[in-house]
């Protein structure tokens, strides 16, 4: 009998056409998914402009080499055929030059093209890139895309939380998610879960979500005050794990916005995809409503004084290191780097004047004319010429640094040089390229001890890891520059009003779901 059933079937089979294990068929073919990205967090109010050479854009293969879950023999390696196309990251600047602009993104169509077709694509962007000419670059970037690939193409897109998603990009991306965490300790961790809730798509045939829920939250903070270290932003992003278990909801998001560029799309947002079209409803109006609750509650990670009240404090405290942020000209907030304001305040204080004074490391400012007259010296020589203020001058001109050259460091990504003067009691970073200084090896390659160091002032907002496993103590300093704190000194002209906190006495907005169609179902 069981012969005559397997007769049966391997009869019926040859008719259907039925394919054995061994064939390789449709079903066994992993996906084809390409990558690609520009990313930057770019200042529309700091006076720089930011050129191709800044996005260090890889091509091909190279690409892999970025994310370690890309490394041969990973899980998700195996499980498609990738197609790296073109991934320009960049340190955060100025506004991105048209030209710039324009050069990526005809590379990455063309690579598109070339080598087409796709199932899938992991989009890594930031949501911050603010171009001249362009409102909303992303958005831009992702219909010029489409154009390409096709509106089949199952997109998938890894942003930062500092990024700004408009009705455009969440049209054109399928699956949209972002990091979790302010530092972003889980960047690639979040760049993984965008790729693997593709992957399931993709392997499951579900394809595309059933429905996307978008709800803009007019709240525009800095990063400074939501960190996901303290509340409220650390229970508001803890919300985010249940939602993503419950049946039919795929992923949730919450982005705070960039408040440093003055665009229409620059506010907060809450993204859900998912199945379900009550759950995926249900689940972003309830964080919309969850963050706008507490929008009042978001304070500074640390505490907050003027740059005099700072050294105030840091000059009487034993701990060490006092840590103080130099806020308004922080690189990775997008500001120019080479604001010399609070370099000159340091200089001009006596207690620095003496090499017995308190020690400090300045990290840092940019200086070419110095760096170059550093080399010419040599170690241990005399060097006296200008740095900083050749993008942003608006709050103190370029600085005469006169002192002792104590370390010269060649071939940093970044900073190109960087050279160390010796200035009375302060160790100033000087860089060919502005780069910011986050790592305890920044300093240590330059024979300088930051955890021996009285004072340390770093153009940083919040501390990262390891600055903040480092401190003995820690103030963010107000200073002027491109990333100002005080937002409402900023004088934006375009972001949509009202918004909190410029209109702290606003009305509760409407945070119903809008409903997003699909890239395939847009007239």
């Amino acid at each position: 009998m069981k012969k005559t059933i397997l007769s049966i079937i391997f009869v019926g089979c040859m008719l259907l056409g039925c394919k054995s294990k061994t064939d390789k068929t449709e079903e066994t073919r992993l996906p084809r998914i390409a990558i690609a990205g520009i990313g930057i967090e770019s200042s529309t109010f700091s006076p720089a402009q930011t050129h191709e050479e800044a996005f260090h854009a890889r091509i091909g293969d190279s690409i892999f080499s970025r994310y370690p879950f890309f490394n041969a023999g990973t899980a998700i390696r195996k499980r498609a055929e990738w197609v790296p196309t073109l991934l320009g990251k960049s340190l955060p600047g100025g506004i991105v030059t048209r030209e710039a602009y324009e050069s990526m993104v005809k590379k990455t169509l063309k690579m598109l093209k070339e080598n087409g077709p796709y199932d899938g694509l992991f989009f890594d962007l930031h949501g911050a890139m603010s171009v001249v000419g362009l409102q909303d670059a992303e958005g831009n970037l992702i219909k010029r895309v489409r154009e390409v690939i096709g509106t089949d193409v199952l997109i998938s897109t890894s942003m930062d939380l500092h990024g700004n998603v408009t009705k455009t990009l969440a049209e054109h991306s399928d699956l949209i998610t972002c990091y979790r965490m302010a530092p972003h300790e889980d960047a690639l961790e979040s760049k993984a879960r965008a790729i693997t809730n593709m992957l399931d798509r993709l392997e499951s045939g579900k394809g595309k979500p059933k429905f996307k829920a978008w709800v803009p939250v007019p709240i525009l903070l800095p990063g400074e005050k939501t960190s996901t270290r303290i509340e409220p932003g650390k229970s508001l992003y803890a919300k985010i794990p249940a939602i993503e278990q419950l049946e039919g909801v795929i992923d949730a998001a919450i982005w705070m916005g960039y408040p440093w560029a003055d665009e229409a799309r620059n506010h907060g947002v809450v993204v859900v995809t998912g199945d379900d079209k009550e759950q995926v409803t249900k689940a972003a109006e309830n964080l919309a409503k969850a963050y706008w609750d507490v929008r009042k509650e978001f304070e500074f990670v640390a505490p907050v004084a003027t740059l005099d009240e700072s050294l105030q404090l840091a000059l009487a405290s034993e701990a060490t290191p006092y840590i103080i942020s130099d806020m308004g000209d922080n690189p990775t907030a997008g500001g120019a780097g080479d604001v010399t304001w609070t370099l000159r305040e340091l200089l001009n204080r006596p207690e620095f004047k003496s090499e017995t004074g308190p020690s400090l490391i300045y990290a840092s400012i940019p200086g070419p004319e110095l760096i170059a007259a550093a080399l010419k010296v040599g170690l241990g020589g005399k060097v006296s010429a200008m740095a900083g203020a050749q993008v942003d001058d608006r709050f103190a001109p370029p600085l005469k640094l006169e002192g002792t050259v104590t370390a010269i460091r060649e071939g940093d990504r970044d900073a190109k040089v960087e050279v160390v003067v010796k200035i009375g009691s302060i160790s100033v970073i000087v860089t060919d390229k502005r780069k910011p200084y986050h790592q305890e090896a920044d300093f240590t390659d330059l024979d300088l001890n930051p955890r021996e160091s009285d004072i340390v002032v770093v153009k940083i907002g919040y501390l990262v890891p390891e600055l903040y496993e480092m401190r003995g103590d820690w103030i963010m300093a107000l200073t002027p520059g491109g990333v100002d704190q005080d937002l409402e000194r900023l004088g934006y002209e375009n972001i949509k009003r009202p918004m909190f906190p410029l209109d702290k006495d606003m009305k509760d907005p409407d945070l119903s779901a809008r409903l997003i169609k699909s890239s395939n179902q847009l007239n």
